[in-house]
């Protein structure tokens, strides 16, 4: 029996112009009327998620920045795992030297010192792997991220590894350079004491050790009084791994990378078809 269900963002319980389905929101609703403990664990920060969950009418618990914050359906801070400032600015270190722009996530926030870039280089990933969506509802939804406070602009990312009331939930890199990504990937790794995955082939996030998805529903599920053997996790990316190996029933989006596939053996339709409804209404069922 599934007693709780933690579901990814981008890719899964989102659609490409980062809606939730009806059939997504109903389902939802109906598991949580059958006692299902529902938990969204994303890579986005927690006021980037709460929007989208807002417009939707939905309040859910939360395991954001990839696990290196749990928030609950309120709103309230219940866990961090932050970087420490040594391990944050080593990190952002090696990005700039190998030319890779990166987003800076705090417990206050999401930092970009350059807004220019922080729209542009959104809209080129967004197009590059979404072509059926239109160029202007990309750049409108991009330019929302700064326009609504979801990513604020600062003059240089030393304030935010230099002062106490930052603490550094994840380094956020982007570029359409496979090169550059991966010679990237290649020198953070050389840094002890760091969770390096990506949610796309465009990116790298950044995290401590302790600050993955798996860990983090662990705890919660354990809170809950719950195991993970009762437990559906439904993901598309490599950031999702660390869940979809502990739980009872990983379940891959249709429009997952292959690995992830293969790994969770169980494959629902994709995030535009509503998979993530289809998926939980199966368990329901079951």
């Amino acid at each position: 029996m599934i007693r709780c269900i933690a579901t990814d963002m981008d890719g899964t319980l989102l659609t490409a112009t980062q809606q939730i389905t009806s059939e997504n929101r109903e389902a939802i609703r109906k598991a949580l009327e059958n006692g299902v403990e529902v938990v969204v664990a994303t890579g986005r920060s927690y006021q980037e998620a709460r929007f989208v969950l807002e417009e939707a009418g939905m309040r859910l618990p939360m395991i954001c920045v990839n696990g290196a914050e749990v928030r609950s359906n309120t709103g309230e801070i219940v866990s961090s795992n932050p970087l420490n400032k040594e391990q944050a600015r080593q990190a952002a270190l090696r990005l700039v030297e190998n030319g890779v722009y990166f987003e800076v996530y705090t417990n206050e926030g999401t930092f970009t010192e350059d807004e220019d870039k922080a729209i542009s280089i959104i809209v080129d990933i967004f197009s590059t792997a979404n072509p059926e969506v239109p160029i202007d509802q990309i750049a409108k939804a991009a330019e929302d991220r700064l326009h609504k406070g979801l990513v604020r602009t600062i003059e240089h990312y030393d304030r935010l590894f230099e002062q106490d009331q930052y603490e550094i939930y994840k380094l956020l890199a982007f570029s359409l350079d496979p090169e550059k990504l991966e010679s990237a990937n290649l020198t953070l790794k050389e840094i002890e004491g760091l969770a390096i995955s990506s949610s796309g082939s465009e990116n790298i996030e950044i995290t401590s050790l302790d600050a993955q998805k798996g860990i983090a529903l662990e705890k919660f599920v354990a809170s809950r009084g719950i195991t993970l053997e009762e437990t559906m996790a439904l993901g598309d990316n490599f950031n999702d791994v660390s869940m979809l190996e502990r739980v009872g029933k990983p379940v891959a989006m249709g429009n997952a990378v292959d690995e992830i596939k293969t790994l969770c053996g169980k494959v629902t339709l994709t995030n535009e078809e509503s998979g993530v409804g289809k998926a939980i209404m199966g368990v329901l069922v079951d």
